[in-house]
């Protein structure tokens, strides 16, 4: 849980294409909220291109030990290819989509690097979160500002639509990285962006005239943080105290801004082949990178309805050696007999594509986010939406702009100025104020597994079991909240476990989660186990023996603790979901 006796919040922006860092002083916060300060200087090398956030990329060494992170890591692995030395490292980036969707999140699990060699994903990410977090300890220590890494109230985001597993991964990693745990809050991403927007002036809000009040009491307002990896979307009410209540559990997929990509890069296997493609990406990543480094500024900049060609720099040089090695042809011969031969045309070293081609590259994309929130603003419970935020660095993409504004036309559509650091800031905010989130939408129903007397009238004959002289019946799901359930903020469920055995030496019981709001019984299709805990008692005895267990709900986080009924002393516990 977070404290008090901390002097400045540092916030860890830790996405799948980018990452970065922001903090405030405590003291300032009181006085001037939106003192924010982000790093100005990670420096790209190759353009003169000072960004406020670096690639999120990972070298390591032979033996797995960090080198670089962020461009660093980028030009130097160019450089390393460029002397054929790859072999002898360890090359990762945009990873953190391992973690979305996995089923099989474990602290024994490995990522693959560039070229397919192993490494400890553990590693892969706290080594990356200890480069952000090294990084900003030096600055801090430049500006004179003296402060030991225990006097920090650490946050670090993640996407609201994580699984538990995927949040206790992402702080035990932040934990490796030297982050107190005590001293360590998980934020999550659109909420923070959420916050940021309550404290901007009108004039900061693209889309907001002088009328609109983001801070009015009642307002009620969607916010879309569309990021690289994920479009994560929740639906928020501000509260008359001040405090924002989720109303629709936060929802999304895998379409951010990195699909687009994967887009691009199927057109280009369509001209010049899988094979030539993997070459250049193993054997020449400075011509990738600069490949889709110039992709990203189309990404940023390409409008609806342009009309003519778009215009991308291409490493001319290497695609052109690599066609007639592979090919037998050079590539102003591929493209032209290519599937896309009558709408892209090679002009020296500028690959000139129909605006209608990339426009169609981000269809699929678009769509997919554009139903999510058409989908969430058809619940009945989200009704009187009458704003809609777009944060994240993909939302800053005109193309979903035109297409939000357009679909949703009789919702004020708002995009701050920075909506790239939006959820940075938003972070370093929520660090100063954990509790600016008043009540949270459960994604999941969670309970315990337990068995009660069996009574024919209700229980399935199948889990009809004797214990200890009782028929009693088994894999009974009991719920403590239910998914769609609103919950407020630190919401405690109390439940007594007693022991059903003489000289029971602990209690063990097991954590399920649902899909569904009412599971009956644990084994049902929709529960997942979502982890086991055993209490160990102190000195078992021949007595019936009750231990209070208490969880903790509806924070970013859940947690657990146990007592003794008897001697009333804790037993020591923790929720361990990997």
């Amino acid at each position: 849980m977070a404290t008090n006796d901390h002097l400045l919040v540092a916030a860890l922006d830790f996405g799948t294409t980018y990452s970065g860092y922001a903090f405030s002083m405590r003291h300032e916060f009181k006085t001037d909220p939106m003192k924010i300060h982000a790093n100005q200087a990670w420096n790209s090398g190759g353009r003169a291109l000072l960004s406020l956030k670096t690639p999120t990329c990972l070298l390591l060494n032979d033996k797995k030990q960090f080198i670089a992170f962020g461009y660093d890591a980028e030009n130097q692995y160019a450089d390393i290819v460029m002397d054929e030395k790859q072999d002898e490292y360890f090359y990762f980036h945009r990873f953190k989509m391992n973690l979305h969707n996995n089923k099989n999140i474990s602290s024994e699990m490995f990522l693959e690097d560039i070229l397919g060699k192993p490494v400890s994903a553990v590693d892969v990410f706290s080594l990356s979160i200890k480069a952000l977090v090294d990084h900003f300890m030096d600055s801090v220590k430049k500006q004179g500002t003296g402060v030991n890494i225990h006097e920090i109230q650490w946050v670090l985001t993640i996407p609201a639509i994580w699984t538990d597993a995927a949040k206790q991964f992402m702080r035990e990693c932040a934990e490796k990285a030297s982050i107190p745990s005590e001293k360590l809050l998980l934020a999550l991403e659109p909420e923070t962006a959420s916050i940021f927007c309550q404290y901007l002036p009108t004039e900061k809000l693209h889309g907001a005239d002088q009328t609109f009040a983001m801070s009015a009491e009642g307002t009620r307002y969607m916010v879309a943080d569309l990021g690289g990896g994920t479009a994560d979307i929740t639906v928020h009410e501000k509260t008359k105290d001040g405090r924002l209540k989720e109303l629709h559990r936060a929802s999304g997929n895998d379409c951010g801004g990195t699909s687009v990509d994967g887009n691009f890069f199927q057109m280009l296997v369509k001209i010049l082949g899988g094979p030539l493609m993997k070459k250049i990406k193993d054997e020449d990543p400075a011509a990738y990178l600069d490949l889709f480094r110039e992709f990203e500024a189309v990404k940023r900049t390409i409008v609806a309805g342009k009309e003519g060609k778009v215009n991308i720099t291409i490493p001319y040089a290497s695609l052109d050696a690599n066609c007639r090695e592979i090919l037998g042809e050079d590539l102003k011969a591929v493209i032209a007999s290519s599937p896309y031969g009558t709408e892209i045309s090679l002009r020296g070293d500028k690959m000139r594509i129909d605006a209608r081609l990339v426009i169609n590259l981000f269809k699929p994309t678009v769509d997919n986010i554009i139903s999510l929130m058409f989908e969430i603003l058809k619940d009945k419970k989200v009704q009187n939406v009458t704003q809609i935020l777009l944060v994240g660095g993909f939302s800053e993409c005109r193309l979903i702009q035109d297409a939000v504004i357009k679909k949703f036309w009789n919702k004020k559509i708002i995009i701050p100025e920075e909506a790239g650091l939006s959820v940075l800031k938003g972070a370093v905010l929520f660090g100063h104020r954990p509790d600016y989130v008043q009540s949270r939408v459960m994604r999941f129903t969670y309970g315990v597994e337990t068995t009660k007397l069996f009574d024919p009238t209700k229980h399935d004959e199948k889990y009809r079991t004797e214990i200890e002289g009782k028929i009693r019946c088994d894999k009974i799901f009991l719920k403590f909240v239910s998914k769609n359930e609103a919950v407020e903020a630190g919401k405690r469920v109390l439940k007594d476990f007693v022991t059903l055995l003489k000289m029971q030496k602990s209690v063990l019981f097991e954590v399920y989660v649902s899909k569904t709001e009412d599971p009956m019984y644990t084994d049902d299709e929709s529960c997942t186990q979502l982890c086991k805990i055993d209490l160990e008692l102190p000195d078992p005895s021949e007595d019936v023996r009750t231990v209070d267990v208490e969880f903790v709900f509806g924070n970013t986080e859940i947690s657990v603790s146990a007592k003794d009924r008897n001697s009333g002393k804790e037993i020591k516990t923790r929720l361990n979901f990997i």
